[in-house]
């Protein structure tokens, strides 16, 4: 057998994989279409948030902390900075299901967080407006993780650790038998005894070749950078944000290294054909229009709209991830759909598909809410 653990789309989750399955001793070997980090999925633009106290529920809470403590535990490893301690600003009205998960997961784990009215959030940060009666949740540990140094971070030390990375290697078959799989690029053929499978936007592509079909919807995406008073919005004095408005949410970042303060819409997109090039920025009008609009309206004391950049969601129907064996395989595992707000648990989801793919039928988190078969109905 060429290796125990083949890992076909490295990529957020598939390089955290990696790390750990190389680090606990197995013949790791991690094949993606591209080069991770690149600009065909949903992991650059430098920088992506991670917060605790969770406004996409409390199931989320237990894994969010792991993953900074695992991330903590990368940064040690990094000569580059992965980790920023902003702070995380989230506002939105009072009875919003978002910000009413945030105060009860913040209470529920004791969590540094402060909540603040709209007149507090104006007098602590200069150049913020919030919509009258707003609140604010103000998670002081929280921050900005630099999203391709992270991926650069885990490539380097599962490489460290003997696993085998070949880039630039599509996919073209793949064969399950009993105890083991092939799997076949081009250009090279490989056996191993499990197969994970991370394939990000190439999910619909991928995953018929192990027989399986998801709703999964590729969307596209876009976010902005703007000119910046660095006084103002630096990151050692403004947080990252989210701002849950009554038919928009957006999110972003200070000013990180002078870059200037970015803003991205969470909702919308335009469905994507992966068949054809992602359209590049501009080509509609709401591209530019939506954050400029949210930052005239929200961050006053921005400048004018100088760069945006389009990446690739790739949605379940519930907006929850996919994280479990293959049904009818043990020896294959599934990770997808985790676009929106999965890179932050890239770290423990790596960690969680360590664990299944070296037979642990109990993981370390319960992952029974990221079944495959809550789609079968």
């Amino acid at each position: 057998m060429d290796f125990e653990v083949i890992i076909v789309g490295a990529g957020s989750m598939g390089m955290a994989a990696g790390y750990y399955l190389a680090k606990k001793g197995k013949r790791v070997l991690l094949l993606d279409s591209h080069n991770p980090p690149h600009t065909e999925g949903s992991h650059h633009g430098e920088t992506r948030i991670i917060r605790h106290a969770y406004g996409e529920g409390e199931s989320y809470v237990e894994m969010a902390l792991r993953a900074q403590e695992l991330w903590n535990e990368l940064q040690e490893l990094s000569p580059e900075e992965i980790f920023i301690k902003t702070g995380v600003l989230n506002v939105a009205a009072p009875h919003s299901t978002f910000i009413q998960n945030v105060i009860r997961s913040a209470h529920k784990y004791s969590l540094n967080v402060e909540q603040l009215s709209a007149e507090e959030i104006t007098r602590r940060w200069d150049g913020v407006t919030v919509p009258e009666g707003f609140i604010g949740c103000y998670e002081r540990d929280s921050g900005v993780l630099m999203s391709e140094f992270c991926i650069s971070a885990y490539k380097t030390q599962a490489l460290k650790h003997g696993a085998i990375f070949k880039p630039y290697s599509p996919v073209t078959s793949i064969s399950i038998y009993e105890n083991h799989v092939q799997v076949n690029t081009e250009t090279e053929i490989f056996t191993g005894e499990t197969l994970l499978v991370t394939p990000g936007a190439g999910a619909r592509k991928l995953l018929p070749l192990v027989g399986l079909e998801l709703p999964l919807q590729e969307v596209r995406k876009t976010f902005s950078w703007f000119d910046t008073d660095e006084e103002i919005y630096h990151s050692d004095i403004f947080p990252a944000f989210a701002f849950e408005l009554p038919d928009e949410t957006y999110y972003g970042f200070p000013s990180i290294n002078g870059a200037g303060v970015k803003i991205g819409r969470h909702d919308g997109g335009q469905p994507r054909d992966m068949d054809k090039p992602n359209p590049e920025f501009g080509s509609y009008e709401q591209d530019s229009a939506d954050v400029s609009r949210f930052a005239e309206r929200y961050l006053h004391k921005v400048g004018e709209h100088k760069l945006g950049k389009v990446c690739t969601y790739t949605n379940t129907p519930d907006e929850d991830f996919i994280i479990d064996r293959h049904p009818k395989y043990d020896h294959v595992v599934i990770a997808c759909g985790f676009s929106g707000h999965g890179f932050k648990f890239s770290s423990v989801v790596g960690e969680i598909l360590s664990e299944l793919v070296t037979g642990n039928h109990q993981t370390t988190f319960d992952i029974r809410p990221f079944a495959i078969q809550r789609f079968s109905k």
